[in-house]
């Protein structure tokens, strides 16, 4: 029988609280993943990204609106501390901001992760995973690497693969079908895809 003294401590806020500045600090199933600050293509489609989806669904502006957009909101899904890339709320759902915590406990209608090599695994492997206990019912994984966008939606208490989209094809993703996305226009400021390349060497810096 294990020695209960032996088992591993299971993370908590102080952990986060504690990390250094420069990391991005998140638990995951009770254990502490410190992240470096994401890199350039991470940052250009982050932005762009968010450029595309906040005057129409943040302001109205050409489109819908109805949605709140936060840039790397800290999310509290139980005992998980996730930082998503991007994340939105339905406004009937979360219709304004109105205290000062540092973090958000209603879980987010969406997320988008923007996959590095250095965080790829958590993002889909762990979590995907909790998102879909949350109940969030959209999520993005973009590949700047791969120049990539998978589009997911909660079905049956999991966050189900339910279209993939490559290069500079120009897409209606849910839940922001209302407009159309020009995918060319994540990538336009790096390197060619690595399946074009012959090789990964050259994107050791994603």
């Amino acid at each position: 029988m294990a020695d209960p003294k032996e088992a591993k401590r299971r993370a908590t806020y102080q952990d986060v609280l504690n990390a250094p500045e420069h990391m991005v600090a998140e638990i995951l199933d009770g254990e502490l993943f410190l992240s470096p600050r994401p890199g350039k293509p991470h940052c250009s489609v982050y932005t762009t990204l968010v450029g595309d989806l906040e005057p129409p669904f943040g302001r109205g502006r050409g489109g819908p609106g109805g949605w709140i957009i936060l840039g790397e909101p800290e999310l509290h899904l139980g005992d998980d501390v996730c930082v998503p890339d991007i994340a939105g709320w339905r406004r009937d759902r979360m219709p304004r901001l109105d205290d000062d915590q540092a973090y958000f406990e209603t879980p987010p209608d969406w997320v988008c992760e923007v996959l590095s090599k250095s965080t790829e695994r958590n993002d889909r492997l762990k979590k995907l995973r909790i998102y879909a206990r949350a109940g969030v019912v959209n999520a993005w994984l973009v590949s700047p690497r791969m120049r990539s966008l998978e589009v997911f939606r909660l079905i049956d208490g999991r966050l189900v693969t339910v279209a993939t989209h490559l290069d500079d094809e120009k897409v209606h993703a849910e839940p922001f079908d209302a407009i159309e996305i020009e995918l060319a226009s994540l990538w336009r400021d790096f390197k060619p895809p690595i399946h074009a390349a012959e090789g990964a060497a050259d994107y050791d810096y994603l």
